[in-house]
């Protein structure tokens, strides 16, 4: 029997529009993140209420002024670094992305004391020595990685796509994928003005990951005159935080909660028993064995377990660390020297109440309502990846 003229249109009309709808090309957003503003060049630059604060950056207090980043991107380079971050065609079996060791779900880390990398011969992914660190406010940091050994964004980016027990690629096996996918071309194109590359690629996951910022706690709320914000326990425990005995905020130092600088508090080792150098590993200096970067403390109470490698499982084990004699956990076979607010015959010696108070406090530091979202899917056309299975362990 023969097609009806009105019947053929209406499936040739379907047939266009799905052609249409899987050959179009995919715009990336021309809008900045929420909280960031677009400036007269075109790039997104962030906007709180810490711009009105003439406190100096170090200051500590309430109202100290945050430290200028040192780039701003535009809503594109951002949003394919969006998708890039969470793409597996990243790494070198297209089986793991950014997003696998920073998970939104678990505070932009991953939940493990130790991150899972690289898939062996034998089908197990590698642990490697040290946990996945959380990214909130990275933009501001001089100092990246555990041992402060990247200097900024865009250079950290190489160290786990191009490590061999990580996401295992290589520079040009990365390039060659990326510009195989039109799609990938046309957004590269759109944001960078020309193809995928090893350098355009780390541009913008800078891009994204310098929108991942933390501002509007509680702890903020309460620091622009929202008196109520917290509570009295709370309150407590922030003048414990700032108080001279305790001393967390000597290197905790608000708005951002981290100085950025190298520290050697004599953490204990490793479950496995294994001594992690940290920043010793890569300098000769005698006062760097056993340093790690002083982390952010902004959604800490979504990153558990705690430390480089995962030593201490809640918020009550950090707190009792640091309120004990001094260096009484530090392996005992390693010069180290303590960062002068560690090096002390005994510890603040605060009250059991008194570290639940500091503890109350770090609560008053979540805010997750800039947190990305997640991709409906990737131009790789890969499954969209935010976790790890445990059980390829």
């Amino acid at each position: 029997m023969a097609m009806r003229p009105i019947a053929l249109s209406i499936l040739l009309v379907l047939s266009m529009s799905v052609f249409c709808a899987s050959s179009s090309e995919l715009i990336l957003s021309d809008q900045c993140p929420a909280s960031f503003e677009k400036t007269a060049q075109g790039t997104c630059q962030l906007r709180t209420l810490y711009d009105f604060y003439d406190s100096p950056a170090d200051h500590g207090g309430l109202r100290a002024r945050l430290p200028q980043v040192t780039r701003n991107y535009t809503p594109q380079q951002i949003d394919l670094g969006r998708y890039l971050f969470f793409d597996p065609v990243l790494s070198a079996k297209q089986d793991m992305a950014c997003a696998s060791c920073h998970q939104p779900s678990k505070g932009l880390a991953d939940g493990r004391a130790r991150a899972l990398g690289a898939r062996q011969p034998d089908g197990r992914r590698t642990e490697l020595p040290r946990g996945a660190p959380a990214l909130w406010n990275v933009a501001f940091l001089q100092r990246l990685m555990w041992d402060g050994s990247a200097a900024d964004l865009a250079s950290q980016a190489q160290r786990p796509l191009f490590a061999p027990q990580e996401m295992g690629n290589t520079a040009q096996h990365l390039e060659t994928s990326l510009n195989q996918i039109p799609e990938y071309r046309a957004l590269f194109e759109q944001a960078f003005g020309r193809p995928p590359s090893v350098e355009t690629v780390t541009e913008a996951l800078a891009a994204f990951q310098s929108s991942l910022v933390s501002f509007n706690s509680r702890y903020d709320r309460y620091v622009h005159g929202d008196t109520e914000a917290i509570n009295a326990q709370e309150v407590r425990g922030y003048n414990i935080f700032r108080g001279f005995v305790a001393r967390c905020s000597q290197c905790h130092v608000p708005p951002l909660f981290t100085d950025s600088e190298l520290a050697v508090i004599g953490a204990p080792n490793a479950a496995d028993g294994a001594f992690d150098a940290g920043a010793g590993s890569t300098s000769k200096d005698p006062n760097l064995l056993g340093a790690f970067r002083v982390p952010t403390l902004r959604n800490i109470t979504r990153s558990a377990p705690y430390f480089h490698a995962g030593q201490f499982k809640t918020l009550g084990e950090v707190v009792h660390f640091y309120n004990d004699t001094r260096g009484h956990a530090a392996p005992k076979d390693a010069p180290l020297k303590l960062h002068w607010q560690i090096h002390m015959t005994r510890g603040p010696q605060l009250s059991l109440e008194e570290e639940h108070d500091i503890v109350a406090f770090l609560n008053t530091l979540e805010d997750e309502l800039m947190l990305p979202a997640i991709p409906a899917a990737v131009p790789s056309g890969l499954p969209v990846t935010t976790d790890l299975n445990p059980e390829s362990l």
